[in-house]
């Protein structure tokens, strides 16, 4: 029996915040690996999703797509510069780098200083242009050749993630370009997140959701528990680390009914994605300099800067 070939890598989705990098990937993989809200900034950590897909030579590729933090122009807080450092490692060891565009926003200051960064890479280029739905062809064409006049790209894309328009064009291509090997991770996983970690991004993508400008910017999710039960649901606790009395006050609502909703989306969210009943319980924390504990950086895979 001939061994059927097989390519596998990593490829680093790198943009401006709110680019759509997380609807993407999610589009890509074919389910939900990294969350997604209208809300800049929202994804924090690297997050691996693992995207299978067959080669037109009859072989399989797998790759893995590194959905980084949005890269800021000025990362001026701690928080922000730990994600901005955890974007650029995920584009430096990566065997390809896409760059995603908004194409209704176009070229602004953080794309063009990403643009500048990428000269660096040696690793082949792509830039995919996002919610093309948005935007007209005359646009899209003008925009396609800002882009490669800044930086010659192997290839443009134009997609619209949130429809998975041109989606599968994307991955085909790039795992064409990876090189052959055997698969890193089993073909039937989605992803690379720890359980606990990927139970506080569901509730704090239900936290982005809900609270839209009412929320404090540095409000974190922490699983303090994750017990299976014997009737094969789990019950989970977590901490919602917020900095001041009036933000815990706003997560909280009136008489509860804000958290209580947040703890039922997320409740329902975790559900679907782990197949099985979630008891989940929620609990408002004012930890005044979390976002300065070395700690939380570690839990969520992030280099704390001193």
């Amino acid at each position: 029996m001939i061994a059927q070939r097989t390519r596998a890598g990593f490829a680093a989705i790198v943009g401006a915040p709110n680019a759509g990098k997380s609807t993407l990937v999610n589009a890509l993989v074919g389910s939900k690996v990294s969350i997604v809200s209208p809300k800049v900034q929202t994804t924090r950590m690297r997050v691996i999703g693992i995207a299978m897909t067959d080669l037109p030579d009859g072989g399989r590729a797998q790759v893995v797509l590194v959905d980084t933090p949005g890269i800021f122009r000025i990362a001026k807080r701690r928080l922000e510069r730990a994600m901005v450092a955890a974007a650029w490692q995920g584009a430096t060891d990566a065997d390809l780098i896409a760059l995603v565009v908004d194409a209704e926003r176009g070229v602004g200051p953080e794309t063009e200083a990403i643009i500048e960064r990428l000269r660096e890479q040696r690793a082949p280029r792509f830039v995919i242009l996002n919610k093309i739905d948005l935007v007209p062809r005359e646009k899209l064409l003008a925009l396609t050749a800002e882009l490669n006049a800044r930086l010659p790209f192997e290839r443009t894309f134009m997609v619209s993630a949130l429809k998975h328009d041109g989606v599968k064009d994307v991955l085909s291509t790039l795992a064409a370009v990876l090189p052959e090997g055997p698969f890193l991770y089993p073909e039937d996983q989605a992803a690379d997140l720890p359980l606990r970690l990927l139970a506080a991004e569901v509730t704090r993508e239900q936290v982005f959701l809900q609270l839209h400008q009412e929320l404090p910017y540095e409000a974190a999710v922490e699983t303090d528990t994750w017990q299976d039960k014997p009737d094969g649901s789990v019950r989970i606790e977590q901490t919602i680390h917020v900095q001041r009395d009036g933000q815990r006050a706003i997560f909280l609502g009136k008489g509860g009914a804000r958290i209580k909703q947040i703890g039922a989306r997320a409740r329902h969210e975790l559900g679907q994605m782990l197949e099985r009943p979630v008891h989940l319980f929620l609990h408002v924390k004012v930890s005044e300099r979390w976002a300065d504990d070395p700690a939380h950086y570690r839990a969520i895979g992030l280099d704390y800067e001193p």
